[in-house]
């Protein structure tokens, strides 16, 4: 009896070392979406699901956020070890505008997504013209904590808005903000997202929007005070109820990782997303623009494991 329990014992502790040994192999990453009526959740959650499957002991999993914003703050805190980010990431690496004295050295660049434009949204028949129009009226400007919310002030102040006083804002996502138009809840939304976008389709398709241009002279000015902001015409038709392509700006957004993600790691997620982008592509046809190519967008470093890929299939040299 006793050999039996000394034989119990010896075996119990090699299963809690072997159990604390298979603990310690699995690394865990936290990656940074959007809201759930955007593009990111759904992308997010099927790039972990790539790399889950394809590089052993890893576990991703995606969360829901607040968007870039949001994003930046988790990574920041070491909450999450990348996240999506539209191009406010720029502003936030060498510390300008919101992130004066704050400026997040370690973020790194991991892959090049797809161009996001500014959708500029007034309810049907309001008879708002242009960002000027937006005076007084229940504005939706994004999500707290997120890149729309900061494009969105920016936007008002070109036009001689202030945007603390001179709109009653709501912080609405993508999905809310197409049921508050329903509603008749807002007059109007300045809203960041791929062509295409769910929130917008929604609250195209239900006929309680229409779409606004951005006169050539703010195009400029938000180029010059948003930099990673370009010129760029929405198709037209791509909405229901949208004959004329719209003029808007739009930026690139990335997947971005903080810079002490291991390199092999890094190597290992950005060659899989490559290997399986039409993975991808069937939640989103917008992924297409996911090329190593597109690494030419990007506005700050790329991370080391992602370089050496980069380097690999020739898309970068240096």
């Amino acid at each position: 009896m006793k050999r039996v329990l000394r034989l119990l014992a010896v075996s119990c502790v090699l299963l809690g070392l072997l159990g604390g040994s298979a603990l310690a192999a699995t690394t865990f990453i936290n990656i940074g979406t959007g809201s759930t009526g955007g593009t990111y959740y759904p992308v997010g959650a099927a790039m972990c699901k790539i790399w889950n499957d394809a590089i052993p002991g890893l576990k991703a999993s995606a969360q829901s956020t607040g968007g870039t914003v949001h994003n930046l703050q988790l990574m920041g805190n070491k909450e999450a070890e990348g996240g999506f980010l539209d191009g406010l990431y720029y502003f936030a690496y060498l510390g300008k505008g919101k992130y004066e004295g704050n400026a997040q050295s370690n973020l790194r660049a991991l892959v090049p997504l797809y161009a996001e434009p500014v959708h500029i949204l007034v309810a049907k028949g309001s008879g708002i013209k242009s960002l000027k129009d937006f005076k007084g009226k229940r504005v939706s400007i994004g999500a707290v904590a997120s890149g729309t919310e900061v494009t969105a002030k920016e936007l008002l102040k070109i036009a001689g808005l202030n945007p603390d006083k001179d709109i009653k804002p709501e912080n609405l996502g993508l999905a809310d903000t197409a049921q508050a138009f329903s509603n008749k809840q807002i007059d109007a939304a300045i809203t960041v997202g791929a062509v295409g976008i769910a929130g917008v389709v929604e609250a195209a398709t239900m006929g309680v929007v229409e779409f606004i241009d951005l006169p050539e002279g703010q195009i400029k000015q938000a180029n010059g005070r948003m930099p990673y902001y370009v010129p760029f015409t929405i198709p037209a038709n791509t909405y229901k109820g949208q004959p004329n392509g719209v003029k808007t700006v739009a930026s690139w957004n990335i997947i971005g990782v903080r810079n002490d993600l291991d390199p092999d790691l890094a190597y290992k997620m950005t060659k899989a997303l490559f290997e399986h982008k039409k993975d991808l592509m069937n939640v989103s046809a917008r992924m297409e623009a996911m090329t190593p190519e597109n690494v030419k967008v990007i506005l700050i470093p790329l991370h080391i494991g992602a370089k050496k890929y980069y380097k690999e299939v020739g898309a970068v040299t240096m």
